[in-house]
Order: C-alpha cells, then structure tokens, then sequence
C-alpha cells in the first residue's frame, strides 16, 4: 500500500485526497459515505460520466456549474430536455462541453425514471448490488470488479450510456456502496460507522 497523505491536522488520509487542496473536504465528508437519495445517486453517476479521460479535479471544480446546468440533477425534469436544451448546455464553458456526455445524462434521466416505475427507486437498484464486504480485496486495489461488471451490464442492457464497469466502480466507491477508504486512513472508521447505521433501501 502507498504512503498515506497526512493532512494539516496531522493524521493520514486515502493518498489520492492529498492531490488537491479540494479534495480533502470531499473525501472527508462525501466520499464512501452510503446514499440512499436518488438525486444524489444520480448526479454522482452522471459526474463519473463525466469524467471519463478527464482528472475529477476538473469534474469537482465545476460541480456547482453541473447541478445549475442540469437542474440539480433532477431527472424528471432532465429527462424533458431536448435538442435546444443540448445546443445551450454546448456553450456553458461552465461545464464540460462534450456532446455525446451531454446527451447521455438526458438519455439517462428517461432511463432513471424507468428504473424507478421498476424498481421503486434508484437506491433500491443500486443497494441491492451491495457486496459482502468478505469478499472485496484491498482497499483501492482495483479499478473494476465483478459487481462493477455486473451493475454495469444491467445499466447498458436498459439503455443506460457511459456507464462502463470502471464508471460504475468509481460510482460505487464515492456512493459508499464498498467502503474503500486505505487502511489507516482516519475516515475509514467514520465510514463503517455510517454503514452501520445506514438502512438499506435494496428490496
């Protein structure tokens, strides 16, 4: 396992999170923490899109120009979006401006409320992939895993697009459906306890 970062308060964090200055806040209050709000899961699937071939420090330094662009990640109201909507979010140098990302969260956002007619919420899809912890490796020792793959099949099989096992596993890391947080990193525990007083919403 790499050195840890030991952040300004003198104890050791993930090494990733010492990257940026940003980063730390991310990792110590949102990253790994389990959500079960499907706006949330929402965008956080959708920034993963976007950050395919790009650094996240670039996805979470425009973040808020995200959720203004796409109307908080609500996707009822996305999915009513159409090709006026993807030639104006084209000239918002606030976000990245990549068509085929742009119009995959449109598409996504009428997949996202078929996947809720169907399975009552997105939470209850995503949670239900949940794996026994017993059966991950180390922490941050992959990039992908069978239930990335799994997850990420089930998603293009409905229609779902940029959602590729590696997408899906960053996804799943930042929604805390794994906790991979490094060994000694101070916010692993923060997370475990999180975990363990989080209700699944998987069926």
């Amino acid at each position: 396992m790499s050195e840890p970062y030991i952040a300004p308060d003198g104890k050791p964090r993930c090494r990733w999170c010492g990257a940026a200055p940003e980063f730390l806040a991310y990792h110590d209050t949102e990253w790994g923490f389990p959500v079960d709000d499907d706006h949330r899961l929402f965008e956080k699937l959708c920034l993963e899109g976007f950050q395919s071939g790009l650094s996240w420090r670039t996805i979470l330094g425009k973040r808020e120009n995200f959720r203004a662009a796409f109307a908080q990640f609500d996707f009822a109201k996305v999915a009513r979006f159409g090709a006026a909507d993807v030639e104006r979010l084209l000239q918002d140098a606030g976000i990245v401006r990549h068509r085929g990302k742009i119009e995959a969260v449109i598409n996504n956002a009428q997949r996202a409320l078929e996947m809720v007619e169907r399975d009552g919420s997105l939470a209850a899809f995503f949670w239900s992939y949940e794996p026994d912890p017993s059966t991950l490796g180390a922490p941050q020792s992959q990039s992908v895993s069978d239930v990335s793959k799994a997850i990420s099949k089930e998603l293009k099989k409905r229609g779902w697009k940029f959602v590729g096992p590696t997408t899906v596993y960053a996804f799943m890391q930042a929604m805390g459906l794994i906790n991979d947080h490094a060994e000694g990193c101070v916010v692993r525990d923060e997370v475990a306890a999180a975990r363990d007083g989080f209700t699944s919403p998987a069926p």
